[in-house]
């Protein structure tokens, strides 16, 4: 297995002298943001980990391995690219053989961590049940990895873009707890609310912690969704981003675009609707789940 990983020095340090480690994605750096922005993002939200005092691992296939941590001319590499595919569960194998660059979502990112031992992972939102799914059966693999992945997932809840009833279901389905930060409302990435309740609020990292540790401890595999509203500063009002995204979603249909495509030309759609305040409220979030991400990690370091 480990044949396929590489670490870099500083992973590798943090491994050998136990230190938490926290694990990044890096589809938001090649499919999920423009660049600068994707590079000099992803930079922040590493030091806002080791700030905090834990290490920061983003995560990407390179050269038939897959990349635990990454030096500043390879996420320079990732971000400026215009050919990294898109890897979730069943493009790993694919990638690793053909050595293409890859940029992991979160269902690869959650496999990779867990290879690595890593056990807590900090993303933008997680995918979910696309809207319109029970006639076009698109869900993300996301769910499914959250379903058999023991990765505690940081996120500010699933994209507003998604039939979020419907993934939520799922999720319970499936067994996975879905604990809010700061409040009882699932937040929905650019927004803060959704309409819907998280199964359980938790709003320390050490509550959060010892809400996983017992999950695990009692043979109850895959992941917790971790979600933490976009901070308040930075949040849309959810009545404007459903308004974008139902125009959105039908300029879609219209253009034909379908799968992995989808939710890349959601984003980049709302972001011209919105004049690029949909960019800064995603950065925020990123950045505000690295800061929990890192405690987190901490918190659970300490449980064992």
């Amino acid at each position: 297995m480990h044949s396929y990983l590489t670490f870099s020095a500083e992973v590798q340090a943090a491994r050998v002298s136990g230190k938490p480690v926290v694990a990044l994605e890096s589809t938001i750096i090649s499919h999920g943001m423009p660049y600068p922005q994707n590079v000099q993002t992803a930079r922040a939200v590493e030091q806002i980990i080791r700030d905090a005092g834990a290490v920061p691992a983003t995560i990407a296939i390179m050269n038939g391995k897959i990349n635990i941590g990454l030096s500043d001319a390879e996420l320079e590499l990732l971000g400026q690219s215009a050919d990294a595919m898109k890897v979730s569960r069943r493009d790993l194998p694919y990638v690793l053989s053909s050595q293409r660059l890859g940029a992991t979502t979160v269902a690869a990112t959650m496999i990779c961590a867990a290879l690595a031992e890593i056990n807590v992972f900090v993303t933008g939102g997680i995918g979910g049940v696309h809207r319109g799914a029970e006639t076009s059966f698109d869900i993300s693999a996301d769910l499914q990895e959250l379903a058999q992945t023991s990765v505690a997932v940081v996120c500010a809840g699933a994209k507003s873009i998604l039939d979020l009833g419907l993934t939520l279901e799922y999720l319970e389905t499936h067994g996975v707890p879905v604990v809010s930060v700061g409040q009882e409302e699932f937040p929905a990435f650019f927004t803060r609310h959704s309409g819907f309740p998280a199964d359980f609020r938790l709003d320390t990292a050490e509550q959060q912690a010892s809400f996983i540790h017992t999950k695990w401890a009692l043979g109850l595999r895959g992941g917790v969704v971790i979600a933490n509203p976009v901070p308040e500063a930075s949040a849309m009002p959810q009545h404007e981003i459903e308004q974008m995204t139902v125009q959105a979603l039908s300029e879609a249909q219209q253009q034909g675009v379908v799968g992995k495509a989808v939710t890349p030309f959601l984003l980049s759609r709302i972001k011209q609707l919105t004049g690029g305040r949909s960019l800064e409220t995603n950065i925020a979030l990123v950045k505000n789940n690295a800061l929990l991400g890192a405690k987190l990690a901490i918190a659970l370091h300490n449980c064992h």
